[in-house]
Formats: C-alpha cells, structure tokens, sequence
C-alpha cells in the first residue's frame, strides 16, 4: 500500500500547464489510493511534499472528483475525507483567506462560519463541564445545543443554491462527499438532543465533543478547499444568482451585508395573458402558476430524463427549495444515503411496475405526508414524476362532520 514517487514526480510550484496539472493530479490520486489500500497517514503525508507539495485546493478538490470517477465509492471517501485533509493540511495552511466584499454569497458563508466557530466553542465548553460533579443544567445544554443547530440552515444553503452552481461545471463528486458528512452532523443533533431530553448529559458529553470537531473540520474544508475551487469555477454572473436564491433558504446566526452589488440588468414585471389549453378548459398562464402556489401542498415536477424543471414556491415551505434546484439532476439533490430508493422509485415508474410511493414522517411535532406519482402521456408514456408534500397534522385530527352549511 506505500507510495512511491517516481524520478519524474516533482512539480515547479506554481506552474499552471494543463499537461502538469493533470499529472500533479493523478500523482495525488495515487497517494488518496495507497492511503485507502492501507498506507499510514505518515507515509501519504511524506509522499505528498515529495511530489507535490504545492498543491492547490482546486487540484486537492479534482483529486477527489477523480477517485469517483474511478470508481471509489463515495461512502468510502466520506469515511476518510478527514484524513485526507490531514494528508494535505500543511499546503493548505498556507493559503491566504478569500478577500470578498460584504454580500457576496462566499462572504456570507465565510460570516455564518465564524458565528458558528463560536456557538461551537461555547457547546464544547459545556461539554467538557459534563463530568464536573456540578455539570451545567439540562436547560442550559440544550439551549446551546438549539444554538449551534442553526448551522443546518448553513448546511441548507450549500446543498441547495452552492452544490447546484458548481454541478453545472461538472464539480459533483466532492459535493457528494460533503453532503453526507453533512448527514452526520444532523444525525448527531437528533441523538444528542435525544440525550438531553432524557438527562443523559455525561453520556452526552464525548459525543457533543466530537460534533463540535466535526463541525469545526467542515468549516476548514469549506475555507480551504470548497470556497476558493468555487471561486474559480463560478463566473461572476452565477454568483447573482446565487444571491438572488440565497434568501428563500435563510442564514445561520448573520444577515448578509449589502456592500456587493453586481451589475443586475434591469426587468420590467409584464403580465403574460397566454392561454393554456388543458385536458378540460384553459388558464392563463398566471392563473395555472398562482394555482398551484395556492395549494396547501408542495409540488416539484421531475421530467423524463430526472431533471428537475418545476417546484411550486410557497412562502412557508416544509423543505426549503430554491430556484438552483431547477435543471438539477434529482440525484443530485439527495443524500447518498437515500439515493438508492430515489433510483428505485424511478426505475418502476419508468418500467410501469408503480404509479405511486408514499411515505411519512413527524418532523417538529407535524405529521408529514410525502407522495410521488407517476406522470404518464395519454398513452401511457413516461414523462416524469411529481412529488407532493403536505402537512397532514389537522387532517389527521378530524372526527365527526362539517357541512357545508356550517361553514362561517
């Protein structure tokens, strides 16, 4: 499992030929390789400044991009992704801090990180007062507990307005990755609020310790290796979107400053009298779109070939949407950890075996329904799946009658 580089492997530090790049790129692969065939963190460390020492966090994130593509499964780069950071921590250290004004969507999450940094820092120190003979109160455990999970909202943001940006630049595989180390971050909130419910604060205190760790390495992976891979990838006028998304998600701890403001061409609203003609009658197309706003379920339409093309905008949402998600793969905007059973889903829809799954689940003291259909042509062709989510609680609840009559 040792790496060995060869005669040929050393790199002039800054050089940006893509014939070098690549090279530098491959020779990083087979140090991530070796490492996972069994090779010590020591050994990948000292291959690393043999061969490429200084290397950047774009080509640190390609690495990575590559051993998917190679065929290493994501469950098995998320189980070590924190050893590889410590395999390339050194180069990384020494690369300077993303200069951006006060708005930019790279600024605000740079902001919400040092929110975050210290909602952590008073966490841990609770902990460690956990073995005392005096250990802090259940109140006041779980109140910073409440505290730090706000950093789920920043988690929030990513997946759903930065991840889509840098899919569309066929940056996907490190996002995967990052997404399910996310995962395990929430998991770990559930089971330690678990904990403190029952008053279980001791047996707590090792695993909010290790939260706090994990939480604190995302934000080192974010600063030194997504943001500035980011930076590079998306041009300026993406990033107006982004900004323009960022608000539908919300922000942990911070309120985005004003200071950037891009060139935003100017729109005039107009109001589109169109008529639609549907299986029976016709609706203009603000009437069909203020339609299904009013419901009171949500609705994303997924078409044919899985991309995402329609979800209807509430402005009370039970799972935050925002306008990145539109021409995303449905893959992509799950989890790892589910991905199978979206793809099983889909698979018999597409085979004709289902027309619909459902499931449900209690989330905040809510009952939620979530269903997918099947959307078939008149001729029984597939042409995509809607997925409808509601708030069942009060529909659960109902007893006896109400007429019409009794309305008021």
């Amino acid at each position: 499992a040792n790496f060995v580089p060869t005669e040929d492997s050393l790199f002039l530090e800054g050089a940006e030929s893509p014939e070098l790049r690549a090279e530098k790129v491959e020779e990083l692969k087979r140090i991530i390789e070796a490492l996972h065939a069994g090779g010590s963190l020591e050994e990948a460390q000292r291959a690393f400044e043999a061969v490429a020492g200084g290397a950047t966090p774009e080509e640190i994130a390609e690495m990575e991009q590559e051993l998917i593509r190679s065929g290493m499964p994501v469950e098995s780069i998320h189980r070590l992704c924190d050893v590889h950071v410590n395999v390339f921590r050194q180069s990384l250290d020494v690369q300077e801090s993303l200069d951006l004004p006060a708005g930019h969507p790279l600024h605000t999450c740079m902001a919400e990180n040092r929110a975050i940094e210290q909602s952590a820092n008073r966490w841990a120190a609770l902990c460690r007062r956990a073995d005392d003979t005096l250990p802090p109160p259940c109140g006041e455990f779980a109140s910073a507990l409440q505290d730090l999970a706000q950093v789920e909202i920043h988690y929030t943001r990513k997946e759903n307005q930065l991840f889509p940006a840098l899919e569309r630049h066929g940056f996907t595989g490190p996002t995967q990755v990052m997404w399910a180390v996310h995962d395990d971050i929430r998991k770990r909130i559930k089971s330690l609020r678990a904990a403190i419910e029952s008053g279980n604060l001791k047996g707590a205190s090792a695993e909010g310790l290790e939260l706090a760790r994990q939480i604190s390495e995302m934000i080192y992976k974010e600063e030194k290796i997504l943001f500035p891979t980011a930076l590079t990838l998306i041009p300026e006028e993406e990033w107006v979107e982004i900004r323009a998304g960022d608000d539908a998600i919300g922000y942990a701890f911070i309120t985005p400053g004003h200071e950037w403001q891009p060139a935003i061409a100017e729109t005039k609203e107009t109001v589109n009298t169109e008529t639609i003609s549907l299986s029976t009658g016709a609706l203009t197309l603000e009437q069909l779109d203020r339609m299904l706003v009013s419901l009171p379920v949500e609705m994303s339409y997924v078409d044919d070939q899985d991309v995402v093309r329609f979800y209807s905008d509430h402005a009370h949402r039970i799972f935050p949407r925002s306008p990145g998600v539109i021409g995303r793969t449905v893959q992509n905007c799950h989890p790892q950890k589910s991905l199978h059973m979206v793809e099983a889903i889909l698979n018999a829809f597409k085979a004709g075996d289902r027309d619909k799954a459902q499931f449900w689940l209690e989330m905040n003291g809510r009952f939620i329904l979530v269903s997918y259909y099947a959307v078939r042509g008149k001729a029984g062709a597939y042409l995509g799946c809607v997925e409808v989510t509601q708030d069942v609680t009060e529909i659960r609840s109902l007893q006896g009658e109400r007429r019409l009559l009794q309305w008021d």
